[in-house]
């Protein structure tokens, strides 16, 4: 196949529409205008997709996975940021809502569709074990000790850390992450390389042109800032109809966290479509530690800087979720190979979750 040389007009079109209505919404315009915006939020997301698989065609993998995680997480900090300093007191838990919903949705939601509709179209498939374990463990470390050990330190009452320990588990995350960002881009890439898909035809493609794949890279920070900006303008609305809904303010990070991770989302489930197992875990899984990994010493350094309170830990439910979630993506994952079964239990646990979420 020939190397792309030039891109469609829609991928490059999607992200100017989504900034031309964000632009009207200064004007004041409501009600159906919202619309509008949810239809430009969804345009630039779908071109996100689009510029991200480009680049990461052009850079090949891992890095093409690692730069799309660090990119939909860039547009979770800053949003997340952003409403914290906008909103004051009353976000204090927006930070662990969004990122506990992101691990749900992440473990859960689309790893459970890419089990499910890659192992329904191909039967079996099959992944790097060694490359999956080292996301997992560190995963499970960064989530417990940000989300869970609060509840239990003594410093600080309630589901709080003390300012030192935010310090310390700020660093604590970085390192962790920083560790894996080093094991899966240098020391052990080979963990974290897809086997080629027989007959797949996205694979054995030649990469776009170093121009196309340049122009792709602009694109797609055009895109996931329009993504955060519509988001923010749409956040009103959407707290006022939870609020009217009389569902609890949780369900707002939930929102949040899918439309952040909606770009990740979608190149992951094509990735397990078109049988490339590996390429959708590292999507998802990295885009989990990315979340939690980066977001927390942001919101960290936030709280520090303005003196806001940030809640970390979970209640009780939350964290049985939690611990069921990993417990049963270790298993899942734990061997290699996955069927339908697997993504079934884990659609049921991110059913149980937004289902215990609505009506708790």
């Amino acid at each position: 196949m020939k190397s792309l040389t030039s891109l469609p007009v829609w991928p490059l079109a999607a992200p100017i529409v989504g900034w031309l209505f964000l632009g009207g919404a200064s004007f004041g315009f409501g009600g159906a205008y919202q619309i509008l915006l949810v239809i430009g939020l969804i345009a630039s997301v779908l071109a996100a997709v689009y510029h991200a698989e480009v680049v990461a065609h052009r850079i090949g993998e891992p890095y093409g996975t690692l730069v799309l995680a660090l990119a939909v997480t860039l547009i979770e900090v800053a949003l997340i940021v952003s409403l914290m300093l906008a909103g004051g007191p009353e976000t204090t838990g927006l930070a662990r809502d969004t990122v506990f919903a992101a691990i749900m949705i992440i473990l859960n939601g689309i790893v459970g569709i890419c089990l499910l509709l890659g192992s329904g179209r191909h039967g079996e498939q099959r992944f790097g074990l060694l490359g999956v374990s080292a996301s997992l463990a560190t995963l499970a470390a960064i989530a417990i000790l940000t989300l869970v050990l609060p509840n239990y330190t003594s410093s600080a009452a309630g589901p709080f850390y003390s300012s030192s320990q935010l310090i310390f588990i700020a660093i604590i995350s970085l390192v962790l992450y920083g560790t894996f960002v080093l094991v899966q881009t240098v020391r052990h890439r080979d963990y974290f390389l897809p086997k080629d898909a027989v007959g797949d035809e996205e694979v054995h493609a030649e990469p776009p042109t170093p121009t196309v794949a340049w122009i792709s890279a602009v694109a797609l920070l055009v895109c996931l800032g329009a993504v955060v900006l519509l988001a923010k303008s749409l956040a009103p609305a959407l707290e006022t109809a939870i609020a009217a809904m009389g569902a609890p303010k949780t369900l707002v990070g939930i929102v949040i966290a899918a439309i952040v991770l909606l770009p990740e989302g979608l190149a992951a489930v094509r990735a397990a479509r078109a049988n490339r197992l590996q390429t959708s875990l590292n999507l998802a899984l990295g885009s989990a530690l990315a979340s939690i990994g980066l977001t927390i010493p942001a919101v960290v350094v936030v709280s520090l800087a303005t003196g806001l309170t940030i809640t970390l830990g979970l209640d009780i439910k939350s964290t049985v979720l939690l611990l069921l979630s990993l417990m049963v993506a270790t298993l899942s994952l734990g061997t290699g190979r996955t069927t339908v079964m697997q993504g079934t239990v884990h659609l049921v646990i991110f059913a149980v979750y937004l289902f215990t979420t609505i009506v708790p």
